[in-house]
């Protein structure tokens, strides 16, 4: 009994082993490319920070007279057309100021209220007034001035589609480099973000002197595609 299992396990062993060569024949070269593109778009909003900050004697003081502009910036913002939706509170604060004298201690020189204001302005067209006006009726400190698209989804799209494009063509130029063509496709991986959006930033300063020249230029939405071919011969 011993005997016939010996030659059965040979067997066995003998027939796995016959069998390797075959199945590495069938594992098949693959090429795998990433492709890159972008795709450039004129924007359709603005993104930006406008704060009204104000410093009186007392902290109540400096709060009420801070509400009280920013009240008007407010109703400056809503009259241009923005909705309530575009607005967000973003950083109240009220906190003492200080002087420090070359000899001695701390002066108290009042208090600051800081109060900041999130805005989205979907009409391009009208940023320039706006800022000139807000600014006018009380905000002293803007910033953080971005564009960018309404829906994103279509020029991201078209990215993702054109590195795809980019993926095949390069690695239908190497293929043909070493003689092969392309076969099936094995994976499609998606790689980084679309790139970020240039940030701008004004001075208020600058901004109360004239109507601001805005130039809202172009962006670039990108896209990054990681493509597997499986490789056969012509």
């Amino acid at each position: 009994m011993r005997r016939m299992f010996s030659a059965a396990l040979a067997a066995v062993v003998i027939s796995q082993l016959a069998a390797a060569p075959l199945l590495a024949s069938e594992v098949k070269p693959v090429i795998t490319v990433t492709g890159q593109a972008g795709v450039k778009v004129a924007p359709d909003m603005a993104t930006l920070r406008i704060g009204v900050e104000t410093l009186e004697a007392t902290a109540a003081e400096a709060m009420e007279k801070n509400s009280a502009q920013m009240r008007r910036v407010q109703e400056a913002l809503r009259a241009a057309g923005l909705k309530d939706r575009d607005l967000q509170t973003s950083g109240l604060s009220v906190q003492p100021e200080y002087s420090y004298p070359e000899k001695g201690e701390r002066v108290l020189q009042g208090y600051e209220a800081s109060n900041g204001l999130n805005v989205q302005v979907r009409d391009l067209e009208k940023l320039g007034g706006i800022l000139d006006q807000v600014t006018r009726d009380g905000a002293n400190d803007i910033g953080g001035l971005s564009f960018g698209l309404q829906d994103a989804a279509k020029a991201l799209d078209e990215a993702r589609v054109a590195a795809v494009k980019d993926a095949r063509r390069r690695a239908e130029m190497m293929a043909e480099a070493e003689g092969v063509k392309l076969g099936r496709v094995l994976e499609i991986r998606e790689g980084s973000a679309p790139g970020p959006i240039p940030m701008m930033r004004m001075a208020a300063a600058e901004a109360l002197m004239s109507p601001a020249p805005i130039e809202a230029g172009e962006m670039e939405y990108s896209a990054s595609v990681t493509v597997t071919w499986e490789l056969v011969q012509p």
